[in-house]
């Protein structure tokens, strides 16, 4: 896989990404992503941070024509690995994540996306068109807000176990609703106290007063975080779901004449 790290200047300070170019291709995937430009997919990590298993996944992803970019939303601050068993529990690692999450909010992350979109439009190997957002937990609601913020660059939204979708703050994703012109797919955890049944209807309320086209699929029994692996809720059936409707969804939005 084709994988270089960029630095970008932000407001903020340097934000580090990361792009996949596809060099190899998965089994089934068209002849038409064997030869570039390819579409982009802006892909928002989630809390645990910027780490090999995210690298995993957006070189899965790239392998079926996609030039995938990550970027380091911590970049603000110094970050070290997180533990997910001591995550999982009460004490200072615990806290340490909540701090990091805390330290990020939607305007921010927006301001890191203007960068990043602006360098892809450098490239010779992205397509000049249309592309996609994806995110995890809570890059979930960050991939809704590209949806929002860009209307005209981003065809299609997905946020897969995303948190705080719906919230009462003022930067919650489904307040953009009105200005989405994207496909959105919610792939929610059956069991997932980051998106209650309350946040699911006042998304629905939002995106159908919009007009949105959209999908909230519900994972049942998965839990939140289910679809990355070294999650401790990582359920591989679920995350192969998971891989078989984003690869769908992108194919009719990004990929299909």
């Amino acid at each position: 896989m084709n994988q270089h790290r960029v630095d970008l200047q932000t407001k903020d300070g340097t934000l580090d990404a990361y792009i996949f170019h596809p060099t190899a291709f998965a089994p089934g995937a068209s002849a038409r992503t064997h030869t570039g430009p390819w579409p982009a997919v802006v892909m928002y990590m989630d809390a645990f941070g910027i780490r090999p298993a995210l690298g995993d996944m957006a070189e899965r992803l790239a392998s079926h024509g996609y030039v995938v970019a990550l970027p380091n939303l911590y970049h603000r601050t110094p970050f070290a690995p997180f533990d997910p068993k001591q995550v999982a529990v009460e004490g200072p690692e615990r806290a340490r994540f909540k701090g990091m999450v805390a330290s990020i909010n939607g305007p921010m992350v927006m301001r890191d996306t203007a960068a990043l979109l602006a360098h892809l439009d450098t490239l010779p190997t992205v397509k000049p068109s249309s592309m996609g957002a994806l995110g995890y937990c809570m890059g979930g609601g960050y991939a809704l807000a590209a949806a929002g913020t860009f209307p005209d660059r981003m065809a299609v939204a997905a946020s897969f176990h995303g948190g705080a979708l719906a919230t009462e703050k003022p930067d919650s994703p489904h307040l953009l609703a009105p200005k989405m012109r994207a496909r959105v797919y919610v792939g929610a955890a059956g069991i997932d106290p980051t998106f209650p049944d309350e946040q699911r209807q006042r998304l629905q309320t939002a995106l159908d007063a919009a007009g949105v086209s959209y999908v909230i699929d519900t994972y049942e029994n998965a839990r939140h975080g289910f679809a990355v692996n070294g999650h401790l809720v990582y359920d591989k059936e679920a995350s192969e779901r998971h891989w078989e409707r984003l690869l769908r969804l992108l194919q009719d939005a990004l990929q299909s004449p």
